[in-house]
C-alpha cells in the first residue's frame, strides 16, 4: 500500500496548500517493504523541508527589509512625497502586511498536519491575504493611470493638492481591497477532511464542500478580479503612453523649455519603472492564479504526485517574492531612490560609530576619575574597569 498519500485541501488563493500528515507522506508512492526506498524518503523529505523553510525565511528577511527602508525613506525625506512614491508606499506597506502575517501562515503548512490557527485565523488570514493582493494590484493599476495622466500631460504641475488628492485615493483603494475581502471571511470554515485511505484531517476551506460551482466561481472571478482585468487596463494606459511618446520623439514643439524636457524624461523614467513593478507582478502571481484554478475545477480529486507538489511549491514561492522584489527593482532603476537607501545605510554607519566613539570617551572619563579618587587602588581599579569596558564592548 501506498503511505505517501498527502492530504490536499483546496483553499484560498495562497492556501491551497499541501497537509502533510507525517514526514514519511512528504513525497507520494513510497512503499513500506522496501527499507531502502523509505530511507531515501525520509532523506529527500527532510532536504525539501530544509529547503522551504530556508527559501520562506530568506523571502521574509529580505521582504521586510526592503519593504520597511523603502518606506522609512519616502516618509522621512520630504522630497521624495510625490504621487508616485505614496502609491509605491501603500503597494509597500501591503508587501510588508503579506510578509508579517500570510508567510509564516503558509510555511507552517509544511510541517504541520492540522489546520492550528483556529475558527478566527481561519476567517481572518483570508481577508489579510486578499486585502494584500487587492492593494497590489489596484495601486499598480492606479500608477499606470498616473503616469498616463503625466505623460499625456506633461506641462501639468504637481501641487500640494495632488499629493492629498493622492493620499485620498491609496487609502480608498485599501478600504476597497477590504471590502472585496469581506466574503472570504464570512464564507471560510474550518472543516474535517476525510481523505480515501479513511483518516481525516482539520482544514480551513473558503466554501462549502457540497457545492461544486462555487470554487469554479471564485477561482474564476479571483482571477478576473485580481488578475486579468487590472492587466488588460493597465496594457490600455501604456499603448497610449508608448503612442504618445512616440508621436512626441517625432514632433517635439520648439516652446518646450530645458526644465520641461527634464521633466518629461523623468515621467518617462518613471512609466519604466511602474512597468516593470507592472510585470513582475504578472510574472510572479500568473503560476499561482493557473494553479487555484486547476484545483478549483478538480476539488475533489487529490493529485499525489511529486510534480504537483513541486509545481505547488514553485507557484507559491513566486507570489511571495513579489512582496520582496519591488524595493529592490526600484534601487536599480531609480538614481534619487538608490541614493537616499545609500545614505540611509550610511546614516546608520555613522550612528554606529558616533556612539562607539562617544562611549569611549565617556570610559577615559570614568577611567580618569577613579585614578583621582583612589590613588593606593589605581592598578587593581584600571585593571578590573579595563576588564569590564572589553566585555562591554565586544556586547556592542
Amino acid at each position: 500500500t501506498s503511505k505517501g498519500l498527502p492530504k490536499m485541501a483546496a483553499g484560498y488563493l495562497l492556501n491551497d496548500t499541501v497537509l502533510f500528515p507525517d514526514d514519511s507522506s512528504f513525497i507520494p508512492n513510497f512503499g513500506n517493504d522496501n527499507l531502502s526506498q523509505s530511507s531515501n524518503h525520509e532523506t529527500v523529505d527532510f532536504v525539501i523541508r530544509c529547503v522551504i523553510l530556508s527559501v520562506y525565511i530568506l523571502i521574509i528577511t529580505m521582504g521586510l527589509l526592503g519593504n520597511i527602508t523603502l518606506v522609512k525613506i519616502f516618509i522621512t525625506n520630504s522630497a521624495m512625497r510625490s504621487v508616485p512614491n505614496i502609491f509605491i508606499s501603500s503597494l509597500a506597506a501591503g508587501d510588508i502586511l503579506l510578509l508579517l502575517t500570510c508567510v509564516p501562515m503558509d510555511a507552517s503548512r509544511y510541517f504541520v498536519e492540522e489546520w492550528m490557527f483556529g475558527t478566527v485565523g481561519c476567517k481572518l488570514i483570508p481577508v489579510i491575504q486578499l486585502t494584500s493582493v487587492g492593494v497590489s494590484v489596484f495601486t499598480l493599476t492606479a500608477l499606470s493611470a498616473d503616469r498616463y495622466k503625466a505623460i499625456v500631460n506633461p506641462m501639468d504641475i504637481q501641487t500640494s493638492s495632488a499629493v492629498l488628492w493622492t493620499c485620498n485615493k491609496a487609502i480608498a483603494i485599501w478600504v476597497i481591497s477590504m471590502l472585496l475581502a469581506v466574503p472570504e471571511a464570512v464564507f471560510s470554515q474550518v472543516v474535517h477532511v476525510t481523505v480515501p485511505d479513511n483518516t481525516s484531517f482539520t482544514a480551513c476551506i473558503p466554501y462549502p464542500q457540497s457545492d461544486e460551482m462555487l470554487p469554479k466561481t471564485h477561482s474564476i472571478l479571483i482571477f478576473l478580479v485580481y488578475f486579468l482585468i487590472p492587466l488588460v487596463i493597465i496594457s490600455i494606459y501604456y499603448y497610449h503612453i508608448a503612442k504618445t511618446l512616440i508621436k512626441s520623439a517625432h514632433n517635439i514643439p520648439g516652446e518646450y523649455t530645458e526644465h520641461s524636457k527634464r521633466q518629461m524624461e523623468t515621467r518617462k523614467r518613471l512609466a519604466k519603472i511602474v512597468l516593470v513593478f507592472v510585470g513582475l507582478f504578472a510574472f510572479c502571481w500568473f503560476p499561482n492564479h493557473v494553479l487555484y484554478m486547476y484545483r478549483s475545477f478538480n476539488y475533489k480529486e487529490i493529485d499525489p504526485s511529486l510534480g504537483h507538489l513541486i509545481i505547488t511549491l514553485v507557484a507559491r514561492v513566486l507570489s511571495f517574492c513579489n512582496s520582496c522584489v519591488n524595493p529592490f527593482a526600484l534601487y536599480l532603476l531609480s538614481e534619487s531612490f538608490r541614493r537616499h537607501f545609500n545614505s540611509h545605510l550610511r546614516c546608520r554607519r555613522k550612528r554606529y560609530s558616533q556612539k562607539s566613539v562617544s562611549y569611549l570617551q565617556n570610559s577615559s572619563a570614568v577611567r580618569m576619575t577613579s585614578l583621582k579618587s583612589n590613588t593606593r587602588n589605581t592598578i587593581t581599579s584600571t585593571t578590573l574597569f579595563n576588564g569590564n569596558s572589553l566585555r562591554r564592548e565586544m556586547s556592542l
